[in-house]
């Protein structure tokens, strides 16, 4: 008689969490047109990102027009960038519901729904561009392609795609619920927009850490220290296109305000944006208290000296 292969019995208290995960995401689910745009527009009166993440309150000078305008422009950069990360999220989420085809199917369909969210994102991130491009002025750019940035981050470590993956859906909590949901100034459609984004993120994080948890009991001690120097390239990846955004971004500004800014306060506007997007992409995310707890807890203190290291000149922006 042929003897037949066992699998081994996912962790029960992971399996609940998955199947939790999928209820919830059944429950929850949300369509672009039926339920969040619905024919409405973008209403150009107001701001769109708050002062909390735009920093435009710091540039005084300014007169209300013009900080309206700043943050309109950084809205639309938002996000672009927002669209960017979840080409490379979503694919990577593809990848792990492979591990789990032949095992816990309910993971796998908590990875797929995963998926499948930050594929209707990026749809959404796409019509808000060419909403927000029929009005704002002529002139805007987007530095760098999603495709060429996924191909980029998926070639890197596991551990080091899904540390970061946590790190961005961590803040996108924060951002919504500490900065962009108390502000009743800001633009209702742009508000939605977050609201309905950070209510798939919450769900997405936590398959975030059980996903990278388990690839971090895979690896070796070598294998997980070469994953942190994946992780601080991937990092200083993002904080290039930062710095390549917000130059096109103060330059675009500039351009599209008169009469023109002295040569001192256009210095000021382009240090301004990149600190906002340096907070909004990079540090809001790392100073996230369970972040921090959760990379403290997959690294030796070695590794989180390097780490630091690495950070010290974009944190202290």
């Amino acid at each position: 008689m042929n003897s037949v292969a066992t699998v081994p019995s996912p962790d029960s208290s992971n399996a609940t969490r998955y199947a939790q995960l999928v209820k919830s995401s059944k429950k929850a689910e949300w369509q672009i047109d039926r339920d969040l745009l619905q024919d409405r527009r973008f209403d150009f009166s107001r701001k769109f990102l708050p002062d909390g993440l735009s920093r435009v309150d710091r540039l005084t000078f300014l007169s209300a027009d013009e900080a309206r305008l700043l943050s309109q422009i950084q809205g639309r950069t938002y996000a672009y960038l927002f669209g960017l990360v979840e080409r490379f999220i979503s694919a990577k989420m593809l990848d792990q519901g492979r591990a789990h085809v032949f095992d816990d199917q309910l993971a796998l369909e908590a990875l797929v729904r995963f998926s499948n969210d930050e594929i209707k994102h990026q749809e959404l991130f796409r019509r808000m561009e060419t909403m927000l491009g029929a009005q704002l002025p002529a002139g805007y750019r987007q530095v760098a392609d999603p495709n060429e940035v996924a191909r980029s981050v998926l070639a890197a470590s596991t551990w080091s795609v899904l540390a970061l993956t946590c790190h961005i859906e961590l803040f996108v909590q924060a951002h919504y619920a500490q900065s962009i949901a108390p502000r009743e100034e800001l633009c209702p459609l742009f508000k939605d927009v977050f609201k309905f984004h950070w209510k798939d993120e919450s769900r997405h994080v936590v398959l975030d850490e059980l996903e990278w948890k388990a690839e971090h009991a895979k690896l070796s001690p070598a294998e997980r220290d070469q994953a942190v120097d994946d992780l601080i390239a991937l990092v200083a990846a993002v904080d290039t296109i930062l710095q390549a955004q917000a130059a096109v971004d103060a330059d675009y500004f500039v351009r599209n305000v008169s009469p023109s800014f002295s040569v001192a306060e256009t210095a000021q506007i382009k240090a301004c944006i990149l600190s906002a997007y340096r907070w909004q992409y990079i540090v809001s995310g790392v100073r996230h208290p369970h972040f921090g707890r959760l990379l403290t807890a997959m690294t030796t203190p070695a590794q989180m000296s390097r780490i630091q290291a690495a950070l010290a000149p974009i944190m202290g922006d």
